[in-house]
Protein backbone atom coordinates (compact mmCIF):
# COMPACT_ATOMS: atom_id res chain seq x y z
CA UNK A 1 0.00 0.00 0.00
CA UNK A 2 0.82 3.36 -0.89
CA UNK A 3 1.57 5.99 2.11
CA UNK A 4 -0.59 8.75 2.20
CA UNK A 5 1.63 11.56 3.00
CA UNK A 6 3.46 10.69 -0.44
CA UNK A 7 0.60 10.78 -2.37
CA UNK A 8 -0.21 13.92 -0.33
CA UNK A 9 2.86 15.63 -1.35
CA UNK A 10 1.85 15.57 -4.97
CA UNK A 11 -0.64 18.13 -4.85
CA UNK A 12 1.18 20.31 -1.95
CA UNK A 13 3.76 23.74 -3.49
CA UNK A 14 7.41 22.34 -2.17
CA UNK A 15 10.41 23.80 -3.23
CA UNK A 16 11.98 21.04 -5.56
CA UNK A 17 14.91 20.11 -3.12
CA UNK A 18 12.13 19.66 -0.40
CA UNK A 19 9.76 17.52 -2.38
CA UNK A 20 12.42 15.06 -3.18
CA UNK A 21 13.78 14.80 0.57
CA UNK A 22 10.57 14.12 2.02
CA UNK A 23 10.01 11.19 -0.59
CA UNK A 24 13.38 9.73 0.17
CA UNK A 25 12.35 9.95 3.29
CA UNK A 26 9.12 8.55 3.00
CA UNK A 27 10.36 5.83 0.99
CA UNK A 28 13.28 5.39 3.57
CA UNK A 29 10.27 4.10 6.33
CA UNK A 30 8.14 2.74 3.96
CA UNK A 31 10.26 0.13 2.42
CA UNK A 32 12.26 0.20 6.56
CA UNK A 33 15.92 -0.04 4.67
CA UNK A 34 19.09 1.99 5.27
CA UNK A 35 19.51 4.05 2.65
CA UNK A 36 17.51 5.69 -0.56
CA UNK A 37 18.97 7.83 -3.32
CA UNK A 38 17.34 8.89 -5.88
CA UNK A 39 20.08 9.77 -9.02
CA UNK A 40 19.70 11.91 -12.42
CA UNK A 41 21.27 10.46 -15.65
CA UNK A 42 23.32 13.40 -16.94
CA UNK A 43 25.14 12.85 -20.09
CA UNK A 44 27.08 9.40 -19.09
CA UNK A 45 26.78 9.87 -15.07
CA UNK A 46 24.70 9.17 -12.63
CA UNK A 47 24.50 12.36 -10.14
CA UNK A 48 22.69 12.46 -6.50
CA UNK A 49 20.17 14.78 -6.02
CA UNK A 50 18.11 13.50 -2.83
CA UNK A 51 19.56 11.00 -0.51
CA UNK A 52 19.15 9.56 2.74
CA UNK A 53 21.28 7.39 4.76
CA UNK A 54 24.41 8.27 2.90
CA UNK A 55 27.14 10.58 3.88
CA UNK A 56 26.45 14.15 3.27
CA UNK A 57 29.40 14.32 0.19
CA UNK A 58 27.64 11.63 -1.39
CA UNK A 59 25.44 14.28 -3.24
CA UNK A 60 28.65 15.70 -5.02
CA UNK A 61 29.59 13.31 -6.60
CA UNK A 62 28.86 12.33 -10.10
CA UNK A 63 28.50 8.19 -10.90
CA UNK A 64 30.16 7.33 -14.13
CA UNK A 65 27.43 4.39 -15.40
CA UNK A 66 30.04 2.68 -17.48
CA UNK A 67 32.36 1.82 -14.45
CA UNK A 68 29.40 0.42 -11.98
CA UNK A 69 27.80 -2.36 -13.20
CA UNK A 70 24.70 -2.51 -10.64
CA UNK A 71 24.19 1.04 -12.27
CA UNK A 72 24.21 -0.50 -16.21
CA UNK A 73 22.05 -2.89 -15.08
CA UNK A 74 19.41 -1.50 -13.38
CA UNK A 75 19.37 0.99 -16.91
CA UNK A 76 18.66 -1.47 -19.01
CA UNK A 77 15.58 -2.69 -17.58
CA UNK A 78 12.28 -1.25 -16.03
CA UNK A 79 11.41 -3.68 -13.81
CA UNK A 80 12.85 -3.33 -10.27
CA UNK A 81 16.32 -5.56 -9.82
CA UNK A 82 17.27 -7.02 -7.03
CA UNK A 83 21.10 -7.54 -6.33
CA UNK A 84 20.92 -10.43 -3.89
CA UNK A 85 23.27 -10.67 -1.03
CA UNK A 86 26.36 -11.92 -1.66
CA UNK A 87 26.51 -10.59 -5.28
CA UNK A 88 30.04 -10.23 -6.59
CA UNK A 89 28.76 -6.81 -8.57
CA UNK A 90 30.84 -4.02 -6.68
CA UNK A 91 28.37 -1.52 -5.09
CA UNK A 92 28.93 2.39 -5.65
CA UNK A 93 27.77 3.10 -1.99
CA UNK A 94 30.36 0.83 -0.78
CA UNK A 95 31.91 2.82 2.85
CA UNK A 96 29.08 5.71 1.62
CA UNK A 97 26.64 4.32 4.02
CA UNK A 98 26.44 6.77 7.27
CA UNK A 99 25.74 3.73 9.52
CA UNK A 100 28.57 2.20 8.03
CA UNK A 101 30.97 5.44 6.97
CA UNK A 102 34.15 4.43 6.05
CA UNK A 103 33.71 0.36 6.49
CA UNK A 104 32.93 -2.30 3.82
CA UNK A 105 29.44 -2.82 3.56
CA UNK A 106 28.65 -6.08 5.05
CA UNK A 107 26.38 -8.75 3.21
CA UNK A 108 22.91 -6.83 2.46
CA UNK A 109 20.26 -6.30 0.51
CA UNK A 110 20.08 -3.81 -2.28
CA UNK A 111 17.23 -3.12 -5.32
CA UNK A 112 17.00 -0.42 -7.72
CA UNK A 113 14.43 0.42 -10.29
CA UNK A 114 15.07 2.84 -13.41
CA UNK A 115 13.03 5.98 -13.95
CA UNK A 116 11.61 7.20 -16.86
CA UNK A 117 9.98 11.02 -17.97
CA UNK A 118 7.73 10.93 -20.98
CA UNK A 119 9.57 8.30 -22.78
CA UNK A 120 13.12 8.76 -21.95
CA UNK A 121 15.43 7.72 -19.14
CA UNK A 122 15.22 10.63 -16.22
CA UNK A 123 17.43 8.70 -14.01
CA UNK A 124 17.34 5.80 -10.81
CA UNK A 125 16.32 4.78 -7.64
CA UNK A 126 17.99 3.02 -5.60
CA UNK A 127 17.37 1.35 -1.59
CA UNK A 128 19.83 -0.29 0.22
CA UNK A 129 19.11 -2.91 3.81
CA UNK A 130 21.79 -3.61 5.76
CA UNK A 131 19.88 -6.89 6.90
CA UNK A 132 21.33 -9.81 4.59
CA UNK A 133 17.38 -10.38 3.31
CA UNK A 134 15.78 -6.74 3.51
CA UNK A 135 14.16 -7.51 0.31
CA UNK A 136 12.46 -10.04 -1.32
CA UNK A 137 9.60 -10.36 -3.83
CA UNK A 138 7.24 -8.51 -1.84
CA UNK A 139 8.97 -5.77 -1.13
CA UNK A 140 10.22 -5.27 -5.41
CA UNK A 141 6.41 -6.02 -5.89
CA UNK A 142 5.83 -3.08 -3.98
CA UNK A 143 8.57 -1.07 -5.43
CA UNK A 144 7.11 -1.10 -8.64
CA UNK A 145 3.68 0.39 -7.41
CA UNK A 146 5.77 2.96 -6.05
CA UNK A 147 7.32 3.65 -9.24
CA UNK A 148 4.70 5.90 -10.75
CA UNK A 149 4.29 7.47 -7.71
CA UNK A 150 7.80 8.69 -7.91
CA UNK A 151 7.64 9.45 -11.53
CA UNK A 152 4.88 11.38 -10.92
CA UNK A 153 6.60 13.57 -8.39
CA UNK A 154 9.62 13.97 -10.68
CA UNK A 155 7.90 15.19 -13.55
CA UNK A 156 5.88 17.54 -11.10
CA UNK A 157 9.16 18.78 -9.94
CA UNK A 158 10.14 19.72 -13.28
CA UNK A 159 6.61 20.97 -14.35
CA UNK A 160 7.21 23.52 -11.67
CA UNK A 161 10.90 24.33 -12.20
CA UNK A 162 9.62 25.04 -15.69
CA UNK A 163 7.10 27.32 -14.95
CA UNK A 164 8.98 29.14 -12.14
CA UNK A 165 11.88 29.92 -14.99
CA UNK A 166 9.34 31.03 -17.42
CA UNK A 167 7.46 33.26 -14.67
CA UNK A 168 10.49 34.91 -13.85
CA UNK A 169 13.03 34.80 -17.04
CA UNK A 170 11.07 34.33 -19.64
CA UNK A 171 13.30 36.48 -21.86
CA UNK A 172 16.55 34.23 -21.09
CA UNK A 173 17.02 31.21 -23.12
CA UNK A 174 17.47 28.02 -21.25
CA UNK A 175 19.39 24.89 -22.86
CA UNK A 176 17.57 21.82 -23.88
CA UNK A 177 17.52 19.36 -20.82
CA UNK A 178 20.36 16.82 -21.19
CA UNK A 179 22.57 19.11 -23.18
CA UNK A 180 23.98 21.05 -20.51
CA UNK A 181 27.96 20.33 -20.59
CA UNK A 182 28.75 18.65 -17.21
CA UNK A 183 31.74 20.29 -16.61
CA UNK A 184 29.97 23.74 -16.46
CA UNK A 185 27.57 22.58 -13.06
CA UNK A 186 27.89 24.86 -10.53
CA UNK A 187 27.67 22.53 -7.31
CA UNK A 188 26.52 24.42 -4.46
CA UNK A 189 23.28 23.93 -2.00
CA UNK A 190 24.39 27.28 0.05
CA UNK A 191 21.88 30.45 0.13
CA UNK A 192 24.76 32.10 -1.52
CA UNK A 193 25.17 30.03 -4.07
CA UNK A 194 21.71 29.39 -5.11
CA UNK A 195 21.03 33.42 -4.94
CA UNK A 196 24.02 34.16 -7.18
CA UNK A 197 22.76 31.17 -9.71
CA UNK A 198 19.20 32.85 -9.74
CA UNK A 199 21.09 36.52 -10.38
CA UNK A 200 22.91 35.37 -13.10
CA UNK A 201 20.26 33.69 -14.94
CA UNK A 202 18.26 37.01 -15.34
CA UNK A 203 21.33 39.19 -15.68
CA UNK A 204 22.35 36.22 -18.83
CA UNK A 205 19.12 37.50 -21.08
CA UNK A 206 20.93 40.88 -21.32
CA UNK A 207 23.80 42.28 -23.05
CA UNK A 208 24.94 43.92 -20.39
CA UNK A 209 28.72 43.74 -20.12
CA UNK A 210 29.58 41.11 -16.05
CA UNK A 211 32.32 41.86 -14.01
CA UNK A 212 33.11 39.14 -12.12
CA UNK A 213 34.98 39.62 -8.82
CA UNK A 214 36.76 37.00 -6.38
CA UNK A 215 39.47 35.66 -5.11
CA UNK A 216 42.14 33.27 -7.38
CA UNK A 217 40.15 29.80 -7.33
CA UNK A 218 36.95 30.71 -7.02
CA UNK A 219 35.81 29.74 -10.41
CA UNK A 220 34.89 32.49 -11.98
CA UNK A 221 35.42 31.09 -15.33
CA UNK A 222 32.35 29.01 -14.55
CA UNK A 223 30.41 31.38 -13.65
CA UNK A 224 31.19 32.97 -17.13
CA UNK A 225 29.91 29.94 -19.32
CA UNK A 226 26.90 29.96 -17.08
CA UNK A 227 26.32 33.21 -18.35
CA UNK A 228 27.34 32.33 -21.66
CA UNK A 229 25.40 29.07 -21.56
CA UNK A 230 21.99 31.08 -19.89
CA UNK A 231 22.31 33.81 -23.16
CA UNK A 232 20.88 34.23 -26.68
CA UNK A 233 24.12 33.80 -27.94
CA UNK A 234 24.71 31.35 -30.48
CA UNK A 235 28.14 31.83 -30.67
CA UNK A 236 30.95 30.10 -28.72
CA UNK A 237 32.66 31.82 -25.75
CA UNK A 238 36.22 32.69 -26.21
CA UNK A 239 38.21 32.64 -23.12
CA UNK A 240 41.31 34.86 -23.01
CA UNK A 241 43.80 34.78 -20.40
CA UNK A 242 44.81 38.77 -20.33
CA UNK A 243 47.75 37.88 -17.98
CA UNK A 244 49.32 35.15 -20.32
CA UNK A 245 49.03 38.08 -23.07
CA UNK A 246 52.60 39.77 -23.73
CA UNK A 247 52.30 43.18 -24.22
CA UNK A 248 54.13 43.09 -27.58
CA UNK A 249 51.36 40.45 -28.76
CA UNK A 250 48.63 41.46 -27.02
CA UNK A 251 46.79 43.85 -29.34
CA UNK A 252 47.35 41.75 -32.25
CA UNK A 253 46.11 38.38 -29.99
CA UNK A 254 42.67 40.33 -29.23
CA UNK A 255 42.14 42.46 -32.40
CA UNK A 256 44.35 40.80 -35.28
CA UNK A 257 46.44 41.94 -37.95
CA UNK A 258 47.05 42.30 -41.76
CA UNK A 259 49.88 41.48 -43.27
CA UNK A 260 53.00 43.12 -43.16
CA UNK A 261 51.54 44.69 -40.00
CA UNK A 262 55.11 43.72 -37.68
CA UNK A 263 57.92 41.64 -38.35
CA UNK A 264 56.79 38.13 -38.80
CA UNK A 265 53.24 39.30 -39.92
CA UNK A 266 52.81 36.43 -42.96
CA UNK A 267 49.15 37.09 -43.68
CA UNK A 268 46.44 38.47 -42.13
CA UNK A 269 45.08 36.98 -39.00
CA UNK A 270 41.40 37.76 -36.92
CA UNK A 271 41.68 38.27 -33.79
CA UNK A 272 39.63 36.69 -30.40
CA UNK A 273 37.04 40.02 -30.84
CA UNK A 274 36.31 38.39 -34.21
CA UNK A 275 35.79 35.00 -33.19
CA UNK A 276 33.64 35.77 -30.75
CA UNK A 277 31.50 37.63 -33.03
CA UNK A 278 27.99 37.27 -32.18
CA UNK A 279 28.90 35.34 -29.10
CA UNK A 280 31.11 36.16 -25.70
CA UNK A 281 34.32 36.55 -25.10
CA UNK A 282 35.72 36.20 -21.75
CA UNK A 283 38.62 38.67 -20.52
CA UNK A 284 40.06 36.48 -17.51
CA UNK A 285 42.42 38.06 -15.47
CA UNK A 286 41.50 42.06 -17.47
CA UNK A 287 43.26 43.91 -14.28
CA UNK A 288 46.69 42.54 -16.16
CA UNK A 289 45.90 44.15 -19.43
CA UNK A 290 48.43 46.69 -20.56
CA UNK A 291 47.01 50.66 -20.08
CA UNK A 292 47.53 50.37 -23.78
CA UNK A 293 45.46 48.11 -25.12
CA UNK A 294 42.63 49.26 -22.11
CA UNK A 295 42.03 52.44 -24.63
CA UNK A 296 41.34 49.85 -27.58
CA UNK A 297 39.31 47.83 -25.21
CA UNK A 298 37.41 50.81 -24.50
CA UNK A 299 36.49 51.85 -27.78
CA UNK A 300 35.41 48.18 -28.57
CA UNK A 301 32.86 48.88 -25.47
CA UNK A 302 31.68 51.91 -26.50
CA UNK A 303 31.21 51.66 -30.53
CA UNK A 304 31.47 48.04 -30.87
CA UNK A 305 34.23 48.32 -33.00
CA UNK A 306 37.56 46.72 -33.38
CA UNK A 307 40.58 47.46 -35.89
CA UNK A 308 43.39 45.29 -36.77
CA UNK A 309 47.13 46.36 -36.58
CA UNK A 310 48.22 47.95 -39.43
CA UNK A 311 44.44 48.24 -40.78
CA UNK A 312 43.22 51.51 -41.59
CA UNK A 313 39.15 50.98 -40.99
CA UNK A 314 37.49 49.47 -38.14
CA UNK A 315 35.43 46.71 -38.41
CA UNK A 316 32.26 46.16 -36.38
CA UNK A 317 31.52 43.53 -33.72
CA UNK A 318 28.94 42.07 -32.12
CA UNK A 319 30.50 40.78 -28.83
CA UNK A 320 29.45 40.51 -25.30
CA UNK A 321 32.17 40.87 -22.63
CA UNK A 322 32.44 38.46 -19.91
CA UNK A 323 35.65 39.81 -17.66
CA UNK A 324 37.24 38.54 -14.27
CA UNK A 325 39.55 39.98 -11.78
CA UNK A 326 41.02 38.87 -8.69
CA UNK A 327 42.28 42.61 -8.17
CA UNK A 328 40.78 45.60 -6.33
CA UNK A 329 40.55 47.48 -9.33
CA UNK A 330 38.88 50.54 -7.66
CA UNK A 331 42.45 51.17 -6.20
CA UNK A 332 44.39 50.05 -9.66
CA UNK A 333 42.21 53.17 -10.84
CA UNK A 334 43.82 54.87 -7.87
CA UNK A 335 47.39 53.90 -8.52
CA UNK A 336 46.83 54.60 -12.11
CA UNK A 337 47.44 50.91 -13.06
CA UNK A 338 44.23 50.84 -15.00
CA UNK A 339 41.64 53.45 -16.88
CA UNK A 340 39.14 54.36 -15.12
CA UNK A 341 36.61 54.98 -17.93
CA UNK A 342 37.08 51.38 -18.53
CA UNK A 343 36.41 50.04 -15.30
CA UNK A 344 33.14 51.64 -15.53
CA UNK A 345 32.58 50.41 -18.55
CA UNK A 346 33.10 47.05 -17.61
CA UNK A 347 31.37 46.90 -14.21
CA UNK A 348 28.04 47.52 -15.15
CA UNK A 349 27.06 44.61 -14.04
CA UNK A 350 29.84 43.85 -11.22
CA UNK A 351 29.38 39.92 -9.79
CA UNK A 352 31.27 39.06 -6.58
CA UNK A 353 31.94 35.40 -5.88
CA UNK A 354 31.99 34.50 -2.42
CA UNK A 355 35.29 32.53 -1.61
CA UNK A 356 34.65 28.61 -0.81
CA UNK A 357 35.47 29.83 3.33
CA UNK A 358 32.22 31.50 3.32
CA UNK A 359 30.02 28.62 1.56
CA UNK A 360 29.68 26.75 4.43
CA UNK A 361 28.64 22.51 3.25
CA UNK A 362 29.38 23.26 -0.01
CA UNK A 363 32.82 22.24 0.47
CA UNK A 364 31.89 19.40 1.47
CA UNK A 365 29.90 18.61 -2.03
CA UNK A 366 33.14 19.84 -3.85
CA UNK A 367 34.77 17.75 -2.30
CA UNK A 368 32.69 14.58 -3.08
CA UNK A 369 32.71 15.48 -6.43
CA UNK A 370 36.58 15.20 -6.43
CA UNK A 371 36.39 12.27 -4.15
CA UNK A 372 34.46 10.57 -6.90
CA UNK A 373 36.75 11.86 -9.98
CA UNK A 374 39.74 10.54 -8.33
CA UNK A 375 39.02 7.57 -7.45
CA UNK A 376 38.02 6.63 -10.90
CA UNK A 377 40.77 8.08 -12.41
CA UNK A 378 43.35 6.46 -9.92
CA UNK A 379 40.83 2.63 -10.13
CA UNK A 380 40.07 2.86 -6.56
CA UNK A 381 36.90 0.67 -5.03
CA UNK A 382 35.77 3.42 -2.69
CA UNK A 383 37.79 6.65 -1.41
CA UNK A 384 36.27 8.98 1.47
CA UNK A 385 36.98 11.55 3.99
CA UNK A 386 37.48 10.54 7.91
CA UNK A 387 34.29 12.68 9.90
CA UNK A 388 38.19 14.54 11.41
CA UNK A 389 39.32 15.61 7.56
CA UNK A 390 35.50 16.33 7.09
CA UNK A 391 35.72 18.77 9.76
CA UNK A 392 39.46 20.01 8.73
CA UNK A 393 37.66 20.73 5.38
CA UNK A 394 34.91 22.77 6.95
CA UNK A 395 37.45 25.20 9.32
CA UNK A 396 40.75 25.68 7.03
CA UNK A 397 40.74 28.86 5.50
CA UNK A 398 41.22 28.02 1.80
CA UNK A 399 43.30 30.69 0.68
CA UNK A 400 43.28 29.13 -2.99
CA UNK A 401 39.69 28.45 -3.02
CA UNK A 402 38.33 26.06 -4.87
CA UNK A 403 41.04 25.01 -7.55
CA UNK A 404 42.61 24.20 -3.62
CA UNK A 405 40.48 22.18 -2.86
CA UNK A 406 40.75 19.84 -5.97
CA UNK A 407 44.42 19.62 -5.22
CA UNK A 408 44.38 18.79 -1.83
CA UNK A 409 42.23 15.78 -2.73
CA UNK A 410 44.03 14.51 -5.42
CA UNK A 411 47.26 14.63 -3.72
CA UNK A 412 45.50 12.74 -0.41
CA UNK A 413 44.16 10.34 -2.86
CA UNK A 414 47.74 9.33 -4.39
CA UNK A 415 49.55 9.64 -0.88
CA UNK A 416 47.13 7.07 0.62
CA UNK A 417 47.68 4.71 -2.42
CA UNK A 418 51.65 5.42 -1.69
CA UNK A 419 51.53 4.57 1.71
CA UNK A 420 50.06 1.06 1.34
CA UNK A 421 46.25 1.38 0.41
CA UNK A 422 45.29 -1.14 -2.21
CA UNK A 423 42.83 -0.29 -4.82
CA UNK A 424 40.65 -3.06 -3.97
CA UNK A 425 40.25 -1.50 -0.35
CA UNK A 426 37.80 1.11 0.74
CA UNK A 427 40.42 4.21 1.36
CA UNK A 428 39.51 6.82 4.14
CA UNK A 429 41.24 10.08 3.93
CA UNK A 430 42.73 11.24 7.54
CA UNK A 431 43.79 14.62 8.32
CA UNK A 432 47.40 13.79 7.78
CA UNK A 433 47.08 12.69 4.59
CA UNK A 434 45.24 16.69 3.38
CA UNK A 435 48.47 18.34 4.68
CA UNK A 436 46.62 21.18 5.88
CA UNK A 437 48.76 22.67 8.25
CA UNK A 438 46.59 25.35 10.17
CA UNK A 439 42.89 25.18 10.19
CA UNK A 440 42.25 27.87 11.75
CA UNK A 441 40.26 31.31 9.48
CA UNK A 442 42.29 33.60 11.47
CA UNK A 443 45.72 35.06 9.91
CA UNK A 444 48.52 33.55 12.67
CA UNK A 445 49.84 35.95 15.25
CA UNK A 446 53.55 35.01 14.41
CA UNK A 447 53.80 37.25 11.24
CA UNK A 448 57.02 40.01 11.79
CA UNK A 449 55.65 43.42 12.12
CA UNK A 450 55.39 45.14 8.72
CA UNK A 451 58.47 47.40 7.76
CA UNK A 452 58.83 50.99 7.78
CA UNK A 453 58.96 52.57 4.14
CA UNK A 454 62.49 53.34 4.13
CA UNK A 455 63.11 56.29 1.34
CA UNK A 456 66.18 58.82 0.61
CA UNK A 457 66.67 62.48 2.32
CA UNK A 458 64.62 64.09 1.14
CA UNK A 459 63.01 62.16 -1.75
CA UNK A 460 59.46 61.01 -1.53
CA UNK A 461 58.19 58.19 -4.12
CA UNK A 462 55.35 58.38 -5.84
CA UNK A 463 52.28 56.42 -4.34
CA UNK A 464 53.02 53.13 -6.92
CA UNK A 465 56.66 52.69 -5.80
CA UNK A 466 56.07 53.06 -2.35
CA UNK A 467 53.62 50.18 -2.83
CA UNK A 468 55.96 48.24 -4.36
CA UNK A 469 58.95 48.88 -1.97
CA UNK A 470 56.70 48.36 1.15
CA UNK A 471 55.75 44.90 -0.34
CA UNK A 472 58.90 43.95 -1.72
CA UNK A 473 60.49 44.58 2.55
CA UNK A 474 57.48 42.96 3.74
CA UNK A 475 57.80 39.77 1.38
CA UNK A 476 61.27 39.65 1.83
CA UNK A 477 60.25 39.81 5.76
CA UNK A 478 58.12 37.22 5.70
CA UNK A 479 60.08 34.56 3.29
CA UNK A 480 63.15 34.78 5.74
CA UNK A 481 60.52 34.08 8.93
CA UNK A 482 59.56 30.69 6.71
CA UNK A 483 63.01 30.03 6.12
CA UNK A 484 62.98 30.65 2.51
CA UNK A 485 59.84 28.43 1.82
CA UNK A 486 57.66 29.82 -0.61
CA UNK A 487 54.43 27.21 0.26
CA UNK A 488 54.55 28.23 3.89
CA UNK A 489 55.01 32.33 3.16
CA UNK A 490 52.18 31.76 0.86
CA UNK A 491 50.18 30.49 3.53
CA UNK A 492 51.28 32.65 6.52
CA UNK A 493 49.39 35.53 3.92
CA UNK A 494 47.04 34.19 3.56
CA UNK A 495 47.81 33.75 -0.52
CA UNK A 496 47.15 31.04 -3.02
CA UNK A 497 51.17 30.19 -4.10
CA UNK A 498 50.21 31.38 -7.84
CA UNK A 499 49.44 34.81 -7.04
CA UNK A 500 52.63 34.72 -4.70
CA UNK A 501 54.87 34.24 -7.48
CA UNK A 502 53.21 36.03 -9.58
CA UNK A 503 53.94 39.41 -7.23
CA UNK A 504 57.27 37.98 -6.64
CA UNK A 505 58.23 38.06 -10.04
CA UNK A 506 56.74 41.86 -10.77
CA UNK A 507 58.71 43.00 -7.53
CA UNK A 508 61.99 41.26 -8.66
CA UNK A 509 62.39 38.95 -5.99
CA UNK A 510 62.33 35.74 -8.69
CA UNK A 511 63.55 34.81 -11.99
Amino acid sequence: MIDASLLADLVTALPASVRLQRLVHGLRLRFACDAVAILRLQEDALVPVAVEGLVHEALGRRFQVALHPRFIQILQQRAPVRFMPGSDLPDPYDGLLAEQAGIPLPVHDCMGVSLFIEGQAWGVLTLDALAGEGFDAATQQALSEHLLLVEAALRMTRMEEEMHRLNLHRWVREDVEGQTDADDEILGHSPEVLRLIDELKVVAGSDLPVLLLGETGVGKELFARHLHRHSSRKRPLVHVNCAALPESLAESELFGHVKGAFSGAAGDRAGRFEAADGGTIFLDEVGELPLSIQAKLLRTLQNGEIQRLGEDHPRKVDVRIVAATNRHLRQSVRDGLFRADLYHRLSVYPVPIPPLRERGRDILLLAGRFLELNRARLGMRSLRLAPEAEELLLTYHWPGNIRELEHVISRAAIKALSRGAGHADIVTLVPELLDLDAPARSRPESLPMPPMLVVAEGELPGWERAVQSFQRQYLRQVLQHCAGNWAATARQLGMDPSNLHKLARRLGLKS
